[in-house]
C-alpha cells in the first residue's frame, strides 16, 4: 500500500515538471523551445503524410509514410537530409532485393532466408548509417504482404516519399533556430568563470605574506584551494559541455535556411579556438592548484619568498585577464591582447628572478617555486598560441 501512496504525489510532480519544461520554452529561446517546436513539427508532418497517403495510396503501405516523417525530422537540417538519405537508400534496397528474388525464383521459405541474409549483409554498409537493418525489415514488407510485386513495391515507395516531402517541408517552412551567439557567450562565461578563481588562487599566492606581519588574512587557506580545486573539476566539465554545444550548432548551421550573426560562419570556430584555449590553460591551472594545495599542507608555502609569491600572483592575475580577453563573444582586438601577454611575459621573468636560490633556500622550496614556474610558462605559452590562432597576423 505505501507504494500506492506515493504514486499521485509522483504524477503530481512529472505533471508539475513538465508544465515548468512548456512554460519555459514558450517564454524564451533555448533548448526547451527547440524540443516543444520539433515535437509540433513532427505530429503536424506525420499527420499530414498519413493523411496523404491514406487517400492516394493503399492502406497496406500507409504507415510508411508517417514513419519516415518521423525518420526525417531530426534536430537539425542536415542530419534531417542525411538521415532521410540513409533512410531512403535502404528503403530501396529492399525492396529492390525482395522483387529481384521474388521474381527470380518465387516466394519459399529458403528464399525467405536468403533474402535475410543478404539484407543483413547490405546493412552492414557504412553508408547507410543507422538504417541499415531497415534493408532487412522494408524487405520483409515487400516480400511477405507484397509478394513482391511491383505495384506494391511503388505503392510502397510513393509512401516514403510522401513521408520525406512532409517531413523536409515542415523543417523548411520552420527551420530550427541558430544559437551562435549563445554558444559564444557561453565561452565567454567559461573564461570570465576561470578568470575570476583565478584572482582567488592569486590571493590566496599573497595571503599571509612573512613581511605583512599579518597572519589573519591566511585563515582557511587550504580550504579555498580545496574549493578551487573542485571548481577546476566543474568548470573542466563545464567546458565539456559547451563543446557539445558548439558541435551540435555547427551541424545546425548547414543546409539551415535560417540567418545567424553577420559572421557566423566566423563566429563558431573563433568560439571553439578560444575553448581549445581554456581548456589547454584549466590544464595547467590545476596542476598549480595541486602543487599549493600539497605546499599548504606541507608548510612550505609559508617559506616561500615573499617578491616571488606576490610577482607569481600578478603574474595569475594578467594572465586570467588575457584568457578573458581570448574568450570575447567579439572579435578579440589584437594590440590589446598583445599589452596583455608582454605584461605577463615581463611578470613572469620577474617571477623567475625571485625564485633565484639564495646560500639559505631551501631545496623543497627551490623545488616548488620551480615546479610553479614550469606551469606559468606553460600557461603563457598556451595564451600565446590561442591568440595566433584567433589572428593570425599577431
Amino acid at each position: 500500500m505505501p507504494e500506492w501512496k506515493q504514486v499521485p504525489a509522483a504524477a503530481r510532480s512529472a505533471v508539475s515538471e513538465t508544465a515548468d519544461y512548456v512554460r519555459r520554452g514558450v517564454r524564451g529561446q533555448g533548448s526547451e523551445r527547440d524540443d516543444l517546436l520539433l515535437g509540433a513539427k513532427t505530429v503536424v508532418a506525420a499527420m499530414a503524410a498519413w493523411m496523404l497517403a491514406r487517400y492516394f495510396l493503399p492502406v497496406a503501405v500507409a504507415t510508411f509514410a508517417p514513419f519516415t516523417a518521423l525518420v526525417t525530422l531530426q534536430t537539425t537540417v542536415y542530419r534531417s537530409v542525411r538521415d532521410c538519405a540513409q533512410y531512403l537508400l535502404a528503403m530501396t534496397a529492399g525492396a529492390a532485393l525482395a522483387a529481384a528474388l521474388a521474381a527470380a525464383v518465387g516466394i519459399h521459405g529458403w528464399t525467405f532466408g536468403l533474402l535475410t541474409l543478404i539484407a543483413l549483409a547490405v546493412g552492414r554498409v557504412r553508408r547507410l548509417g543507422a538504417y541499415g537493418t531497415q534493408v532487412a525489415i522494408v524487405g520483409f514488407f515487400a516480400f511477405s504482404s507484397g509478394q513482391g510485386r511491383i505495384d506494391y513495391i511503388g505503392h510502397l515507395v510513393a509512401s516514403v516519399v510522401i513521408g520525406a516531402a512532409c517531413g523536409l517541408t515542415a523543417h523548411l517552412v520552420l527551420a530550427p533556430a541558430r544559437h551562435t551567439r549563445h554558444r559564444q557567450e557561453a565561452v565567454a562565461e567559461l573564461h570570465t568563470g576561470i578568470r575570476q578563481r583565478v584572482g582567488t588562487l592569486a590571493d590566496v599566492f599573497e595571503a599571509d605574506v612573512p613581511d605583512d606581519g599579518d597572519d589573519s588574512a591566511g585563515d582557511g587557506r587550504p580550504d579555498r584551494v580545496r574549493r578551487l580545486r573542485r571548481d577546476w573539476r566543474r568548470l573542466s566539465d563545464e567546458a565539456d559541455r559547451v563543446r557539445h554545444t558548439l558541435d551540435a550548432e555547427a551541424e545546425n548551421s548547414r543546409l539551415n535556411p535560417r540567418r545567424s550573426v553577420d559572421d557566423a560562419h566566423e563566429a563558431l570556430p573563433r568560439a571553439r579556438t578560444a575553448l581549445d584555449t581554456a581548456q589547454r590553460c584549466l590544464d595547467h591551472i590545476r596542476s598549480v592548484s595541486r602543487s599549493l594545495d600539497h605546499a599548504l599542507d606541507s608548510g612550505e608555502l609559508d617559506t616561500v619568498p615573499a617578491a616571488f609569491r606576490t610577482a607569481y600572483a600578478s603574474l595569475l592575475r594578467t594572465a586570467a585577464t588575457a584568457m578573458e580577453q581570448v574568450g570575447r563573444t567579439g572579435r578579440t582586438e589584437p594590440q590589446h591582447l598583445d599589452e596583455l601577454l608582454d605584461r605577463t611575459a615581463a611578470e613572469l621573468d620577474r617571477a623567475q628572478r625571485a625564485a633565484r636560490p639564495g646560500p639559505d633556500t631551501r631545496p623543497a622550496v627551490s623545488t616548488l617555486q620551480g615546479t610553479l614556474l614550469t606551469d606559468a610558462g606553460r600557461l603563457v605559452a598556451e595564451l600565446r598560441q590561442g591568440h595566433r590562432a584567433l589572428d593570425p597576423a599577431a
